[in-house]
């Protein structure tokens, strides 16, 4: 796991501006990022079961809650999502993975080179009160 984490960590720094992002939903903070599979060191993904592809990427995800003292704390949740742009549409199965403190989910999908993807995401954050929908969308291109 510590490997997956890494490969993602070291992609995120040294992805373009905007490679992550996150949403504020109260309390809690969605992290967000799409990656292409190809990305991944083949090792890394075989470790994992994730099936790297040119038309293949990783919608990754983790929520953190921020505490009354300023600190955040990571959460688990329970996700559902789809993606879909103008010809196909796929539900996400994520999958948990833990290293250390961190806690994220991670959905593959397929997708067309240069199409706009279009991503729905319903989240209940450990210790919510309520279920969180989140919607964006992100353009893909093969590698």
């Amino acid at each position: 796991m510590k490997a997956l984490f890494t490969a993602l960590a070291l992609f995120t720094l040294a992805a373009p501006a905007g490679a992550q992002q996150s949403e504020r939903f109260g309390p809690f903070e969605l992290h967000y990022s799409v990656v292409n599979t190809t990305f991944l060191e083949p090792k890394v993904a075989a470790t994992y079961g994730i099936t790297r592809g040119k038309k293949r990427a990783i919608l990754n995800l983790a929520v953190r809650e921020h505490l009354d003292d300023g600190s955040t704390e990571a959460r688990s949740m329970l996700i559902k999502g789809r993606t879909w742009d103008l010809i196909q549409n796929q539900f996400l199965e994520f999958r948990e993975v833990r290293e250390g403190p961190a806690i994220y989910y991670i959905g593959e999908f397929k997708f067309i080179n240069e199409e706009w993807r279009f991503f729905e995401v319903d989240f209940r954050p450990e210790g919510a009160d309520q279920t969180y929908t989140f919607k964006f969308k992100h353009q893909l291109y093969i590698n």
